[in-house]
């Protein structure tokens, strides 16, 4: 978002800007429906320990089973496994694919068919539970980066005219609209970029660490104190970042 009229602006890491209440309830809503996620997702975790577990247990039976059995009534195993051997190769001979695996067959191969289309099932749920943990964090709304309530600046937007007339530099007094905006995140100052570079360039030679002046406050601040913040977009070649598409029709 840009430099629009916004009502207690903050600030992100990624210079976006939004109303305060609205960004604090888009962090508390999403919150919510993360730790939702998280215990769906500790749950079908559970779930499938406890199928592993049942399912070695099986093994081991099934095993047991077998090796009694072989020692009870060895000439009996031996004639149960060469009909099993017997039943595969004839398989491989005759047709004996049942009409509905055909049909399963059918639907892996013609995905086009409406009939072939994948159907909700709590086997797919679970799938999908599982292979998308939650992330720790809400995403931020522009950037999807990770974005904690603490993470929030406050910023303080001059406005020309009262609460919604058009943001100014601070040291200027100019009208910002398409230049490069700086916020100094220690003293919530927005100024123009070229108007903190023309004021501090005595000392842009100098290492990151040594602190310069705001020019509002007087606080000292470092580089790493000061974020870019971005520029509203518009149709315009002169504003922001205007990504033209081509058009590329399909046949449907």
């Amino acid at each position: 978002m840009g430099l629009t009229a916004a009502v207690d602006p903050v600030a992100t890491p990624s210079g976006h800007i939004y109303s305060r209440e609205a960004i604090v309830s888009y962090l508390l809503t999403k919150n919510q429906e993360l730790k939702q996620a998280r215990i769906r997702y500790e749950a079908q975790l559970t779930i499938d320990k406890k199928r592993d577990l049942e399912k070695d247990k099986q093994e081991e039976r099934n095993k047991i089973q077998k090796f009694t059995l072989m020692e009870q009534c060895p000439a009996q195993m031996s004639k149960e496994t060469h009909a099993a051997k017997h039943e595969s190769f004839l398989k491989r001979k005759i047709d004996t694919e049942s009409k509905a695996n055909k049909e399963e067959s059918l639907k892996r191969t013609s995905y086009w068919l409406s009939e072939s289309q994948p159907e909700y099932s709590v086997q797919a749920t679970e799938e999908e539970v599982r292979k998308n943990p939650p992330p720790t964090c809400p995403p931020s709304p522009m950037s999807g980066k990770p974005l904690k309530l603490k993470d929030l600046m406050s910023i303080d937007l001059q406005r020309d005219g009262g609460d919604d007339g058009k943001c100014m530099c601070s040291v200027s007094s100019k009208a910002i609209t398409t230049q490069e905006v700086v916020l100094i995140k220690k003293t919530k100052v927005v100024i123009l970029k070229d108007v903190l570079d023309t004021l501090t360039k005595s000392s842009s030679s100098a290492s990151s660490s040594i602190r310069k002046i705001c020019p509002v406050t007087g606080k000292k601040f470092k580089d790493k104190d000061v974020i870019t913040l971005k520029k509203g977009t518009s149709g315009f070649a002169a504003s922001g970042d205007v990504v033209a598409k081509k058009y590329r029709p399909t046949l449907t």
